[in-house]
């Protein structure tokens, strides 16, 4: 009489989702100066192998855009460690693939100039012998924009 024994192999999962995978994978990823220089964007496909404890033992490229990339998307992918269900005391290896997208950052926007101070209007006063005080506005002629008006007070 045959024994239950389950047909299949749990699969193992990276702790935390898919999400979580892409979100390592984000911050561990660093560009090749050369890929940037030579403008290389694309997907880098990684096969590797997890051995029972769920740690990556080899990896290998699949489809690679070179420039660096290939080796980088290799380092990211043997520092992931996944979780492993222990459901039958199987020791199996699997072999997954998984895709690492490169995409050249944005550059930075040049910050725009800052406008220059506007020229302050200037005011003179003069002072003579009378008493009856008198406000003279004269509009400046210096060709120059926003120069303002200058202002005689003279009493």
């Amino acid at each position: 009489m045959a024994k239950n024994r389950p047909s299949h192999v749990s699969r193992p999962v990276y702790p935390g989702g898919v999400a979580a995978m892409k979100k390592f994978v984000a911050a561990n990823l660093k560009y090749p100066p050369a890929a940037i220089e030579a403008k290389v964007e694309g997907t880098v496909i990684i096969r590797y192998g997890l051995n029972y404890t769920g740690k990556v033992t080899q990896a290998k490229v699949k489809k690679g855009i070179g420039h660096g990339c290939d080796e980088e998307a290799m380092r990211v992918v043997k520092l992931m460690k996944f979780t492993v269900p222990q459901s039958s005391k199987k020791k199996v290896r699997i072999h997954q693939d998984v895709n690492i997208h490169f995409k050249l950052p944005k550059p930075k926007p040049t910050p725009k100039p800052k406008p220059a101070p506007k020229t302050s209007t200037s005011i003179t006063y003069t002072q003579s012998g009378s008493l009856s005080g008198k406000v003279v506005r004269k509009k400046t002629t210096d060709n120059k924009p926003n120069s303002g008006y200058s202002y005689t007070i003279e009493w």
